[in-house]
């Protein structure tokens, strides 16, 4: 819908790229905010155009510019960013007349979609071609609500509480496939190499946070399908730091579900009771090395 002071923010969701156009009457009081006030994603991207007859800004920017960060479901993909403004003095240097706003934008796109078999001729396409586009995997990571029927609606969490956190790939027409968690790590940016950083599961498959003192972080045994891995991680923040956004990034993998879970194919989680590691399947022997270090 168009811009306008009823509905001052207007998103279109393109094939490749956002289109925000906001009308400067942000706020619906008749007072226009500032152009230069107003940038798009954690990038801070300018404004493209400025319509002054109209009091419209727009914005364009590609679907992974600006900071913008993508969220994967079974169904489908979701690229985040937020239209950001912050009011700067103007004429008394000493005071402002509107509040900082956000506001969210969210483009959804389907990851699944039918076409018709009139138009599909395999003999027009190699066959290295169609085996990679079937060795294709979708891989997804959600938190969901505590009994897991379904994803979470909210990611704030107060400390004291628990992440409920499942990993899936849809395996299509492939032979049956296990999911394992090899590592994941938080940190306070999108970028996993930053500084601080804080390994949850690492050694192809050791849940090491569970090793901690006071925590109850595991692997969820035994699992509701092969293709499904469920682990909880208690709350927590970086010491010594504010912020209040942290950032999980998780390595997944599949190997054959015939083939018995090994110390390179594990989910191997640590019981404070016996203190021993003990895996979701396989033998215990596959999880002595998440306590050496020493895994391949």
């Amino acid at each position: 819908q168009a811009a306008a002071p009823l509905h001052p923010v207007a998103v279109q969701c393109q094939e490749a790229q956002v289109v925000v156009t906001v009308h400067r009457d942000l706020f619906g009081t008749g007072r226009l905010v500032r152009a230069a006030d107003l940038t798009l994603g954690s990038a801070a991207c300018l404004p493209v155009a400025q319509d002054v007859a109209e009091s419209v800004v727009t914005f364009v920017a590609g679907l992974h510019e600006c900071g913008s960060t993508l969220q994967m479901t079974p169904d489908s993909l979701i690229y985040k960013t937020s239209l950001s403004y912050k009011p700067t003095p103007s004429g008394n240097l000493v005071i402002v007349r509107t509040n900082a706003a956000v506001v969210p934008i969210e483009c959804h796109y389907p990851r699944k979609s039918n076409v018709s078999s009139n138009a599909v001729w395999p003999t027009w396409a190699p066959f290295r071609s169609t085996l990679s586009a079937e060795e294709r995997l979708m891989f997804s990571l959600r938190l969901m609500n505590d009994d897991w029927s379904a994803e979470r609606l909210s990611n704030g969490f107060q400390l004291g509480e628990s992440l409920h956190l499942q990993a899936d790939v849809a395996s299509g027409d492939h032979v049956p496939l296990r999911l394992f968690v090899d590592d994941c790590v938080a940190t306070l940016s999108p970028d996993r190499n930053s500084s601080p950083r804080y390994a949850l599961i690492d050694l192809s498959g050791c849940l090491v946070d569970g090793r901690s003192d006071d925590t109850t972080s595991a692997f969820i045994s035994p699992r509701t399908r092969q293709e499904t891995l469920q682990f909880m991680v208690d709350a927590f923040k970086f010491a010594g730091d504010d912020r209040n956004l942290i950032y999980i990034t998780c390595h997944l993998k599949v190997s054959p579900a015939d083939q018995a879970p090994n110390p390179l194919n594990k989910a191997c989680s640590f019981n404070k009771a016996s203190s021993l590691w003990a895996p979701v399947e396989g033998t215990g022997d596959i999880c002595s090395c998440c306590e050496t270090g020493n895994c391949p």
